[in-house]
């Protein structure tokens, strides 16, 4: 994307849709409350107000990117279509079984997560593969014309096929899948050689269900989407965010919307990466903290760490193993139902609680006016003077400070014997320490230490939590990038084309067993270039390879990159070839474990390709202001660092030039957030116009 395109990008979240344009070297912005019966109705109505304001047309863009949480809010909320699944005989039951392991061991109370297609819709057929791809036992189609029949009768809109060992052999699935195109055309059909060809039976499996679950669901917006873009006069092409940090054209998106579950996130983790870069930071702590959610994502030399492995609809919020498993490739991070629409309330135990159910956009927290009477983060923050009532949302949603007070009252104000002020503090104390008992958590699953690090806080909450936040992580530096309030949005203009191919092939790490999967590799190649040069607009891509490697015996694997193309017969090169894989693994193992097993043989589970085109640089320059800026007012300020009220002068960020300090406490305000720099800290503007806050002594940010 050259720097004269003219570009769109929206984030649809649980709250709100976010809309940015970048033309010319210059980004504009919008807020939009998100309308989730039909989330494409919100979006339209930013772009057109926003180009409107601007002076554009739909015709006038180069490129359209999106990123969404809908198939995501479909599993959380049971939304999906009815779906049924096809396994192999004896394999109904097993996205019920699971791995037969407790995320809670000694609770006699454990709910697990309830799996999305019921026992009533799952169907078995015979024929069986090994776990080489040779077949055991015969495909047989009746079984499947039978089940056809069964599921018409059903009014069943979704099937998800998963044979056993079908990432060695997919023939039965693609008969079976077939079959029920032939009888059943209206059909949505995902099959797992195509949605996870990988092992794991119970993740490969969950992922299909998971897929075709959401697939009619996503399907069905995508092409309402397009189809409505290119009435209003819009020609180019339509790019969605995947999970894993690319993006990747509408029709492929269409039929794995899987792969789009973490979809916004991780925008706003290749923001954070991308401003830690301009800044010259090399542990990052990225704090994105929108309306319904907050997401932290741990980020080293630029890059964010990433999965293959995710859970969604966990029934215990901080416990790996308690939501559906989904394997897709994803950007590492915990997220929790902290947002400004997180609803607060005292529990049985006479407690404070703070989400995870959030107010959303309808009816919203009770300040928007529309409904809403329970009181959330957004209310608290309101009373507690860190949002200006007549500026939220750039002004188009006006905040009732009554409203607020009297829900805070109500709900916890008179069952802890508290006035409205002292309930707002307890609200933001709470969602405060929610988050930073995440980030502690996470952090401490991969051994690293926060202290060292700099937040980024981006989000339109975010930068109103974020020095609290830092003090009770013992962070002494927050970042707030420019266009924070919609982080999300700007990090799909600056993230790669890129899609990634994997495949299950187990062997033994030696030279025969590296000329056998050559071949495959290749096949794996073409297929990621085919995705990716569609929406690469001629320009040149990258190709990563990587291994999944363990030594014989072991349970879990570890990813490795692979030194070049593994090459074809040429004497001795097969063998140093390996000689370096080998060498790649028992480093990155001993950097986890201290050690190498010596002499013990290794082998290698699963393959990935992934194409890239890197983007160009979307750096947007900074204009610095001239003149001297003035407070444009002043707010009644609860400021925790002081224990009290004060007054802190307003600061309009659009009129701050690079090298401005100012001590807290104080507020900068923006159309889509304000930050809220605390007595402890004190704000710097950096020479790309990003918001510095640095404790001011060495002490200050351990204490609290």
């Amino acid at each position: 994307m050259s720097r004269t395109q003219t570009s769109v990008s929206v984030d649809i979240g649980g709250t709100f849709t976010d809309v940015v344009i970048e033309r010319n070297r210059e980004r504009h912005s919008m807020k939009i409350l998100t309308t989730h019966q039909a989330p494409e109705r919100g979006l339209l109505e930013g772009v057109s107000k926003l180009i409107e304001r601007e002076g554009l047309s739909f015709s006038d863009f180069d490129v359209f990117l999106h990123g969404t949480t809908l198939a995501t809010n479909a599993i959380i909320e049971r939304r999906g279509a009815r779906t049924a699944l096809i396994t192999t005989e004896g394999f109904r039951d097993t996205i019920e079984i699971g791995s037969e392991s407790r995320h809670d061991q000694y609770d006699i109370f454990l709910r697990k997560a309830v799996p999305l297609v019921n026992r009533a819709w799952r169907f078995t057929a015979s024929g069986r593969v090994d776990a080489h791809g040779q077949i055991l036992q015969p495909f047989v189609p009746e079984d499947v014309h039978a089940i056809a029949e069964r599921i018409a009768a059903q009014d069943i809109e979704s099937v998800a096929i998963s044979f056993i060992h079908a990432y060695a052999n997919p023939s039965h699935e693609i008969q079976a899948r077939e079959i029920l195109s032939s009888r059943l055309p209206h059909l949505s059909i995902s099959i797992s050689s195509e949605v996870c060809p990988e092992v794991r039976e119970y993740e490969r499996t969950s992922t299909t269900c998971a897929n075709a679950y959401v697939r009619p669901i996503m399907s069905g917006y995508l092409n309402r989407l397009e189809a409505e873009l290119r009435h209003r006069g819009m020609t180019c092409s339509v790019l969605l965010m995947t999970s894993g940090g690319g993006l990747t054209t509408i029709r492929h998106a269409a039929d794995f919307p899987i792969r789009l579950v973490e979809s916004g996130p991780a925008g706003g983790a290749i923001l954070a990466a991308n401003i830690a870069a301009e800044c010259g930071l090399d542990e990052i702590l990225s704090f994105d903290m929108g309306g319904t959610t907050a997401k932290v994502c741990l980020i080293d030399d630029g890059r964010p760490l990433k999965s293959r492995t995710f859970e969604v609809d966990r029934t215990e919020r901080f416990l790996k193993g308690s939501g559906l498993p989904v394997r897709i490739p994803v950007i590492e991070m915990v997220e929790i139902g902290a947002g400004g629409g997180s609803i607060a309330s005292v529990d049985a135990l006479g407690r404070l609680a703070v989400g995870p159910e959030s107010a959303s956009s309808e009816p919203g927290p009770a300040a928007y006016g529309r409904g809403g009477e329970r009181p959330t983060v957004s209310d608290a923050d309101l009373v507690l003077g860190r949002l200006d009532p007549d500026r939220f949302a750039g002004g188009s949603l006006q905040l009732n400070r009554n409203l607020a007070e009297q829900a805070l009252i109500k709900h916890i104000g008179s069952r802890l014997d508290l006035d409205a002020l002292t309930s707002a503090f307890g609200v933001s104390e709470m969602v405060e320490e929610n988050m930073a008992n995440a980030s502690r958590v996470h952090a401490a699953e991969y051994g690293k230490d926060l202290r060292r690090r700099t937040m980024i806080a981006f989000g339109g909450a975010a930068p109103l939590h974020a020095a609290r936040l830092a003090k009770k992580l013992g962070l002494s530096r927050v970042v707030v990038p420019r266009g924070a309030g919609v982080g999300s949005a700007i990090g799909f203009l600056q993230a790669p084309v890129a899609y990634e191919v994997v495949r299950s092939h187990h062997l033994r790490l030696n030279s025969e067993g590296i000329l056998k999967v050559e071949a495959l590799l290749a096949e794996m190649e073409k297929e990621a270039r085919s995705i990716v040069s569609k929406a690469a607009g001629g320009r040149p891509l990258s190709l990563k390879r990587t291994a999944f490697m363990r030594y014989v015996g072991q349970g879990h694997d570890l990813q490795i990159d692979l030194p070049g193309k593994p090459v074809a017969s040429a004497p001795g090169q097969s063998d140093t070839f390996v000689s370096m894989l080998s060498n790649s693994f028992e480093d990155a193992y001993k950097s986890i474990f201290g050690r190498a097993l010596s002499n013990h043989p290794i082998e290698v589970l699963t393959w990935t390709v992934t194409a890239t085109v890197d983007p160009d640089d979307r750096t947007i320059p900074f204009e610095s202001p001239s003149d001297r800026p003035e407070p444009v007012g002043t707010a009644r300020l609860y400021d925790p660092d002081a224990g009290s009220l004060v007054k802190a002068p307003i600061y309009w960020r659009s009129s701050l030039p690079s090298g401005f300090t100012v001590d807290g406490p104080t507020i900068i305000a923006e159309q889509e957030t304000s930050t809220v720099v605390t007595a402890g800290f004190a704000l710097t503007v950096h020479d790309q116009g990003h918001l510095v806050l640095t404790a001011k002594t060495a002490n200050s940010a351990a204490r609290g």
